[in-house]
Formats: structure tokens, C-alpha cells, sequence
């Protein structure tokens, strides 16, 4: 059982930077791919980014590639988002999920484990 909490969300404006940080409960945090996800109100959840277990591969959605950066520590079994150049469209609840493999890691699907979200509200 893997728990997540994120933490880090709050209101920011258009061009400001944000981190956001999830934490894992656990002593196999390096075995897990992690991902992040959001979701605008009345919208699917949609992948942002993913890394893979020691950190080596990521992975970025065409909307936020250049502008939001995912890294991990395993020693403090933490994944970050490191948010840049925010815009009124990045506004919604970011989640991180936990996964075992490296496969169609954009989906939903697959992923074990997810944190309860936190949210990202940025004003124009």
C-alpha cells in the first residue's frame, strides 16, 4: 500500500512559478513510476507528466512541455512539479499517481495509487 499526499497548490498569476511536491508513504517509493494528472472543473483528468523510477526518463503533455519541469528525490520519497510561466489554463486540481510500469503512462489506467489532489487556481 502506497499513500500520497501532494501539497504546494495555491492562487498564483499568469507567469508565476509554482512547485508542487508529493510525498509517499512506504520503503518502496523507487519501484513506482510517478505521474501527474489534472483536473479543470467539468473536464476529464488529463495527464501532465511522468518519471520513471530512478528518474533517469520523463515525459510531458504538448501543453505543458518547456514550461513545467517533474523530478524526484527517492531519498525523501518525494516527486515535485516544478511549475513555470503559469497560465489561467493550468487552473485545476492536480493529482500524482503511483505505477509499477512504464506503459502508456498518459493514461489513467494503470496507476495504483493516487493522492487526494491539490488545487492550482491561476489568475490572469
Amino acid at each position: 500500500q502506497v499513500q500520497l499526499v501532494e501539497s504546494g497548490g495555491g492562487l498564483v498569476q499568469a507567469g508565476d512559478s509554482l512547485t508542487l511536491s508529493c510525498a509517499a508513504s512506504g520503503r518502496t517509493f523507487n519501484s513506482y513510476v510517478m505521474g501527474w494528472f489534472r483536473q479543470a472543473p467539468g473536464k476529464e483528468r488529463e495527464f501532465v507528466a511522468v518519471i520513471s523510477w530512478s528518474g533517469g526518463s520523463t515525459f510531458y503533455a504538448d501543453s505543458v512541455k518547456g514550461r513545467f519541469t517533474i523530478s524526484r528525490d527517492n531519498a525523501k520519497n518525494t516527486v515535485y512539479l516544478q511549475m513555470n510561466s503559469l497560465k489561467p489554463e493550468d487552473t485545476a486540481v492536480y493529482y500524482c499517481a503511483a505505477r509499477k510500469d512504464y506503459v502508456a503512462v498518459t493514461s489513467t489506467g494503470g496507476y495504483e495509487y493516487w493522492g487526494q489532489g491539490t488545487q492550482v487556481t491561476v489568475s490572469s
